[in-house]
């Protein structure tokens, strides 16, 4: 749907300051009420940054390609004034990133092996079902919103790619969050659905540790939570690991969290082609 800049305007009471629900490099997101009673959230590029509207119009074209239940939905746009606006569903708890690293409530370890089948089934979706098929390119705890039962909602297609059919590689610049970018990407410029594979292998360890992605806090060598915890896995200490915040530590879930650790490290290795398809770690995961 086609939103005029009038609707949007009375949505956020003219982009009022205290309904803002985040700001990044691209913008700023609003909370906001349709005519109809709808909330919604808002998405506002920066005025007069080139690249960050061409990311909207990049996000525009892939969520009206896709259609899954852990998929955050875009509800419309607004394209009237130079500074475009894009309308999504409201995804009320907030990011898997301020559960795990900002708020007091701790979740469990039932609902994060959840949330990563939830996000999990969404790249998979993405990787095989969508066509062309699609890379996200940003995978990480920020981008996974949960809703009013913690349900994963995958979002933020701004630096996604639409894969050529029969590709198995794009070659691009680099683009992704420090802590989650496919160290092969990395070196070679050439992207591909192991990409995601491996940012999404770090956004396990944040679920089984509560620990940032990228952490100066920690000793040198530790500073990335993927080079600490493979070291951990490997030297099999994995209970070394586990959130300490987690109780209620059963035979039952320590062997659940081994598992889900050892396929977060196929996840984590180097060379992309070691690493499984989204679709393995689905059923992995299930």
């Amino acid at each position: 749907r086609i939103f005029t800049w009038a609707e949007m305007e009375r949505a956020t009471k003219c982009f009022r300051s205290d309904l803002k629900l985040g700001t990044g490099s691209f913008g700023t997101v609003y909370k906001g009420k349709l005519d109809d009673g709808t909330t919604v959230a808002i998405k506002k590029a920066n005025n007069g940054n080139a690249p960050r509207i061409q990311q909207f119009l990049n996000e525009v074209t892939i969520l009206s390609k896709v259609n899954h239940r852990n998929l955050v939905k875009m509800l419309g746009c607004c394209i009237e004034r130079e500074v475009p606006l894009l309308v999504y569903e409201f995804v009320p708890r907030g990011t898997l990133y301020e559960h795990l690293h900002r708020r007091g409530d701790t979740l469990s370890w039932k609902n994060r092996l959840r949330i990563a089948t939830e996000t999990a089934e969404a790249l998979t979706y993405l990787h095989f079902a969508a066509s062309p098929p699609i890379y996200h390119r940003d995978v990480k705890s920020s981008n996974i919103l949960l809703d009013e039962k913690l349900t994963a909602k995958v979002a933020d297609f701004g630096i996604s790619k639409l894969v050529p059919i029969d590709s198995t590689h794009i070659s691009t610049t680099l683009h992704g969050t420090p802590g989650y970018i496919d160290p092969q990407y990395q070196q070679s410029y050439q992207l591909t659905d192991k990409s995601d594979v491996y940012s999404f292998g770090v956004v396990i360890l944040e679920l089984i540790t509560g620990q940032m992605p990228v952490d100066f806090s920690r000793c040198a060598s530790d500073k990335n939570l993927s080079t600490f915890a493979m070291s951990v896995i490997q030297r099999g200490a994995i209970s070394e690991l586990i959130d300490k915040r987690l109780d209620a530590r059963t035979p039952e879930m320590l062997e659940c969290v081994a598992k889900v650790a050892n396929l977060a490290a196929l996840c984590l290795q180097f060379d992309g082609s070691s690493r499984p398809t989204m679709k393995f770690v689905l059923e992995e995961l299930k």
